[in-house]
């Protein structure tokens, strides 16, 4: 990622990223509160939305408004764009400049389940966060929670945006676990058009609840 984009441009509250809503300011506020220092805000608040929402890639919707950042709070077990939503919106929230980034990622742990249902291992508009912390930007990607990566063998990301911190390339055993083969760009908003018409064109309805989806029986990604 480049550092041409204006970093107060990525400030401001927006639709989806309600930045300004209460809820999400209280939500920040507990997290970072007496802390001062960029990158511990960083920290804190890129690991309590890693593990505050248990990752569900069976959780996508086509509802709108399960995108805002105050809707995603209390919205349960999500999948990775609703977790970078909410990071970028806490970021905001605590006066640190932050974006939204899509990459198509092939991923070589998939579970059967998934596999299937999505018939093949590229996962596209994979969501992350881009913060700007002493004077670039670095990406972050909170999908996966604690407990998960322990479940499939690979350590939790960490992030402070000293660094980018994006899904690892290969698990504890040295096996390919992601994969990133497209950047899809930053957004200051959610491009939510663009997110279902391509979620619907790759997996068709299988994908999407309320398109006509069941969830399959999954264990891999159960609670």
């Amino acid at each position: 990622m480049g550092d041409e984009l204006d970093p107060r441009q990525a400030l401001a509250p927006t639709g989806f990223i309600d930045s300004d809503h209460p809820d999400v300011r209280d939500f920040t506020e507990s997290v970072v509160r007496g802390v001062q220092d960029p990158r511990e805000r960083v920290g804190l608040l890129f690991a309590e939305v890693r593990d505050r929402l248990r990752y569900d890639p069976y959780s996508v919707t086509a509802a709108p408004p399960t995108y805002r950042a105050s809707a995603i709070l209390d919205g349960g077990p999500t999948w990775c764009v609703p977790k970078a939503v909410l990071l970028t919106a806490s970021l905001r929230a605590a006066g640190i400049p932050a974006v939204l980034g899509f990459s198509d990622v092939r991923n070589h742990l998939n579970s059967e389940a998934l596999l299937e249902l999505m018939g093949t291992d590229l996962f596209v508009f994979h969501g992350w966060s881009a913060a700007y912390v002493d004077g670039r930007w670095r990406k972050g990607s909170p999908a996966f929670n604690s407990e998960l990566c322990r479940r499939f063998g690979v350590p939790a990301l960490e992030f402070d945006g000293s660094q980018d911190a994006l899904l690892h390339a290969a698990d504890g055993a040295g096996r390919r676990h992601m994969e990133y083969v497209r950047e899809r760009g930053t957004f200051v908003d959610l491009p939510f058009d663009e997110l279902m018409a391509t979620l619907l064109d790759t997996y068709g309805p299988a994908m999407v609840r309320g398109s006509g989806s069941s969830r399959p029986e999954d264990p891999a990604f159960g609670a």
